[in-house]
């Protein structure tokens, strides 16, 4: 373990320089902060293992990223003495020669030694000030500790100690950088995905099967959850893809509570009393890489008016702490807004049920009471602060209680913020809900809402005529296929709520928070290095000429008489032009503002910083300067290829290795092809499946190994209706096959048996009619049946080799299927149980359906044969998917298929430029959701619907109209047929010219002209 301890020696010398120079400010400006210390111990004992850091652990973990357990660390305003064992002060030594001087003492095993570095420590104390600063509130133990303290209280008459604690917290560990911010972030988005992904499903499957499970049983479960990576990896607020369940920790909780007995206290610990369906409350905080994050929701199951009034006001008080945090506002401000906004309501007198503390400080420490929320607390908040917001009333009567246990309760809503300049501050945890519609639960409403209503009854005789005579399609035969209309109502009903859904989760994931400063990485200038030292300069760069050097890729030109090396990166363009005798090359560079095309989004590092344009040199060796020109022209397309091939590269991963079978011959599957191919050749081979993935391997002994942890979705398809059985991998990263990578890898078989002569068989001389033919079909029956369950169980017992990873064999439905386009060819696509998919022709098409945003159905109006469908995924960066040409007689069971899986979809009649629509969503998504995100598409279709109801409405007649109607419609039928027959004699008149005899001369004219009569007349001689 030691040797991966690696300090950030950069990171260690900007944060001891941000404290020195705070100290340092304080004590020109009167010692308000720092109380006059002239030095500072933070001593550190030995580890004891602890969900709450000490200050002295905090800035361990500040300076240095590690604790370093019988440590001793000596701050004066100019320099920094640690005195440490031997082991640690190794990892130490590396941290001198910075701004501030630090000097690193290693204990030895000779006391005399060691008694000598701790006066060498006192000496510093008493030589920098009477007063030293200490920290009062931690308690240090161990031989190490206890030997410092003796010899700390030999000096102990002489000097003054002062409490440097909330110095420590305002001047180093309250204000966060961009590099803390990132890790509060994902310890937030860790923290809001266990509350609302996995906490609120056991909570409602509890309730919901009335289960008696205990608080402790449900927060023991919450507990083990911490153990389980592939839950964080499928988060739907997505973590970094670096992120490292390794370093998740427990600081609070998790605790659950309920049932009249509340605790809203950090300390809380969840009791053996069974989960009560009344308020519940939940709270979990977990730290990442040291850095921690809190959340806490109340849940209300079948709630009286007077508790969702309650709950609402409490939500307006959390609401309004959160608006009111803000650069330059006092803490107590905070709470006094608090304490207003309840004497102000209707209900004033819950102000003695509101919590006399409503927050603090955050980050490395779970409470940092320096930023304690209260009347009395005068510091001023600073951007980059982060702080825990918990609001609450305890013990409220409940005068309407349902049984013993509901006649108090509690409500708590805990969420942490990262405090801003000039903005709304940004919420970590808004990703778990806290408003009514997500935390109100009602069992009983949906018990009444089952009995079934009595429908109104219409009356049969209105629109008679548009009821029974309009059809929408001409043919009698597609009549069949209409729309059901019960099932389109079902169907618009749950996609509003669906809709509704999105909406919902838009406007919590997108906030106001989303932004460039809250830990999201930033894009950075670019910046190349040509040569490290002077000596690798080419050696003709002696003679100040233009020298093109490949190898650096760099352009190296003579400027004021001395070499000046430009990288290749920063090179636009060169050209040669001549100009009587001599000729002009012409080299234009690449800057930052030049405006080039929407490439050029690099970043000024510095505003203020001037860039060369262009450069131009003259000479009369007309063909040097066009080599050179050629030259820098193709060293300029190398580096494009290579910089193509790169980010074409950059999502491919290095596999771990095969562990391979030993004990016994891995399962295998002979006689096997794979797509893509190897080296493009289509060549058989063997597919095993070992420890930790499947191998193949073909004749040649090329392989193939696909590990199970990179492992996606398998699929098996059987040969019914089609030519191969399949087994199919979509891979979570691709990886190199060949010279190409690949997402889908394929393994098949050919149904049909190719070795099978139908000519040659001997029985064709004893059978007649159909008797061969039908035992031929009967036999390839038998042989794809063979096929389709020796494939299945292949792909079964690579699903029991990989039970841990979570994913099983997915098979097609093709009942669902229908055609489309979803690349170049018109294909079979066909519904899993968690994708669409189409893998008999490459390119392959595997749509994760949890992937899928919204469906938009495209070109949907009356006329059209076919309709498109785009997928949009939540990932706004990935491309929308079109699937296009797909027959209009699909459509009803495609808007069926997307319905019971619980995709929101919308129609329209036009196709929409999706590229412009995404950029825009991408630009501001807080924005796109606050404009009713989704709702654009839908409102499409919605006009159309109007639209459709106007045109049926004029078809409705009253019964007066319809006797005329029916009288008229039988008159019309007597002139129709007198037209008819008029229109037929015209026609017969007009088509008058050449009778059948003169027709059949020049037929039989023609045929002696071609040869024709002769062939016949010769065939009926043979005859």
């Amino acid at each position: 373990m030691a040797d991966e301890v690696k300090i950030d020696s950069q990171t260690f010398h900007g944060r001891l320089s941000t404290l020195t120079q705070a100290w340092k400010t304080d004590r020109r400006s009167g010692d308000a902060l720092f109380g006059g210390v002239g030095s500072f111990i933070v001593l550190l004992g030995k580890n004891e293992e602890s969900a709450n850091y000490q200050k002295s652990n905090a800035m361990h973990y500040w300076l240095l990223g590690y604790e370093f357990p019988a440590t001793l660390m000596v701050f004066t305003p100019d320099a920094l003495t640690i005195v440490t064992t031997t082991k640690k002060a190794k990892h130490l030594e590396p941290l001198k020669g910075g701004k501030t001087p630090v000097e690193v003492l290693s204990r030895a095993k000779d006391p005399a030694v060691n008694a000598k570095q701790f006066e060498k420590c006192l000496d510093l104390i008493k030589s920098s000030g009477k007063k030293v600063g200490v920290l009062a509130k931690d308690t240090p133990s161990g031989p190490f500790a206890e030997e410092w303290k003796k010899a700390f209280g030999d000096i102990f008459k002489d000097i003054e100690e002062v409490d440097i604690a909330p110095a420590l917290s305002l001047a180093a560990l309250s204000v966060k950088d961009e590099t803390e911010l990132r890790n509060m972030r994902d310890s937030a988005r860790a923290s809001t995905g266990i509350m609302t992904e996995f906490f609120v499903e056991e909570m409602s499957e509890v309730l919901d099967e009335e289960k008696k499970v205990t608080h402790k049983q449900l927060s023991d479960k919450i507990d083990r959850k911490l153990d389980d990576p592939k839950f964080f990896q499928n988060l739907k607020s997505k973590l970094a893809a670096d992120f490292d369940t390794q370093q998740l920790d427990w600081i609070y909780g998790p605790v659950v509570q309920s049932g009249g007995s509340y605790d809203l206290k950090l300390s809380a610990q969840p009791d053996e009393n069974n989960l009560h369906a009344g308020t519940i409350i939940a709270g979990l905080g977990l730290r990442y890489k040291s850095y921690s994050s809190m959340v806490a929701r109340t849940y209300l199951v079948d709630p009286n008016d007077a508790q969702e009034s309650s709950y609402k006001l409490l939500l307006s008080v959390h609401e309004a702490i959160i608006k009111e945090a803000r650069e330059g506002v006092a803490v107590k401000d905070l709470y006094n807004k608090a304490i207003s906004v309840i004497k102000s309501s209707k209900k004033p007198d819950l102000e003695k049920h509101f919590l006399k503390t409503v927050g603090g400080g955050i980050g490395l420490e779970t409470r940092d009471a320096v930023l304690a929320i209260n009347a009395k607390n005068t510091r001023v908040l600073k951007d980059g602060m982060t702080l825990y917001i918990s609001t609450g009333f305890t013990d409220i009567e409940n005068r309407q209680a349902q049984d013993k246990k509901s006649k108090t309760y509690s409500l708590l809503v805990t969420d942490t913020i990262r405090i801003r300049r000039d903005q709304d501050p940004a919420v970590f945890t808004n990703g778990a809900a806290s408003d009514t519609g997500s935390v109100c639960f009602f069992f009983k409403d949906e018990e009444e809402e089952a009995k079934p209503k009595k429908e109104s009854k219409k009356d049969p005789k209105v629109g008679a005529v548009a009821a029974s005579n309009i059809t929408k399609t001409k043919l009698r035969g597609e009549r069949p296929g209409q729309v059901d209309e019960g099932a389109e109502a079902r169907r618009r009903e749950h996609q509003k709520v669906l809709a509704q859904k999105k909406q919902q989760e838009g406007l919590a994931t997108y906030s106001e928070a989303v932004g460039d400063g809250e830990g999201v990485a930033q894009k950075k200038f670019k910046k190349f290095e040509s040569y490290k030292r002077d000596n690798q300069f080419p050696p003709k760069v002696k003679d100040l000429a233009i020298v093109v050097d490949e190898k650096a890729s760099t352009i190296v030109l003579p400027i004021m008489g001395r070499p000046v090396p430009f990288h290749v990166q920063t090179v636009k363009n060169a050209s040669k032009s001549d100009e009587g005798e001599y000729a002009f090359l012409r080299i234009n560079f690449l800057s930052p503002g030049q405006g080039v095309g929407r490439k050029d989004d690099q970043p000024f590092e510095d505003p203020t910083a001037h860039f060369v344009r262009s450069l131009t040199f003259r000479s009369r060796d007309h063909e040097r300067m066009e080599l050179i020109a050629e030259q820098i022209t193709n060293l300029r397309k190398n580096a494009v290829r290579r910089e193509q091939e790169k980010k074409e590269l950059e999502d491919v991963v290095e596999q771990d290795k095969l562990v391979e079978v030993r004990s016994r011959k891995p399962t295998r599957l002979e006689n096997i092809f794979v797509r893509p191919a190897l080296d493009g050749k289509r060549i058989s081979g063997e597919l095993e499946i070992h420890q930790n993935g499947l191998r193949y391997v073909d004749h040649r002994n090329n392989k193939i190994d696909v590990l199970f942890s990179n492992v996606k979705h398998l699929f098996f398809q059987p040969c019914t209706h089609e030519l191969i059985v399949i087994i199919h991998v979509h891979l979570k990263n691709p990886i190199m096959i060949g010279k190409k990578k690949a997402k889908d890898v394929q393994f098949y078989r050919e149904a049909t048996d190719m070795q099978f002569d139908e000519t040659g068989n001997r029985k064709r001389k004893h059978r007649y009619g159909d008797e061969e033919e039908f035992e031929q079909e009967q036999e390839e029956r038998r042989r794809r049946a063979q096929l389709d369950k020796h494939f299945k169980a292949f792909a079964e017992a690579i699903q029991t080799a990989a039970k841990d990873e979570g994913w099983g064999v997915d098979i097609p439905f093709r009942e669902l299927g229908f055609n489309g386009v979803p690349n170049r060819s018109n294909v079979f696509m066909q519904p899993t149980a968690d994708c669409l998919v189409q893998l008999t022709e490459p390119p392959f098409t595997v749509i994760t359906l949890e992937d899928i945003e919204v469906a938009h159905l495209e070109r949907v109006q009356f006329g059209l044969k076919n309709f498109d469908m785009v997928f949009v995924f939540k990932d706004y960066h990935r491309p929308p998917v079109h699937i296009n040409t797909i027959p209009v007689e699909s459509l009803e069971p495609v808007k069926e298929w997307l319905d019971s899986i619980n995709i929101a979809y919308s129609e329209g009649p036009l196709n929409l430029n999706w590229s412009t629509i995404m950029k825009t969503i991408i630009a501001d998504p807080h924005q796109f959701f606050v404009d009713g995100g989704w709702s654009f598409l839908a409102a499409e279709s919605d006009d159309e619907d109007d639209e459709e109801e106007e045109e049926e409405s004029a078809f409705e007649m009253s019964e007066s109209e319809l006797a005329v109607s029916e009288e008229s419609s039988e008159d019309d039928s007597d002139f129709d047929d007198d037209a008819s027959e008029d229109e037929g004699s015209a026609v017969s008149e007009e088509s008058g010219g050449e009778d059948w005899d003169e027709l059949e001369k020049k037929a039989k004219k023609k045929d002696r002209e071609t040869g024709l009569e002769d062939e016949d007349s010769g065939r009926k001689r043979k005859r």
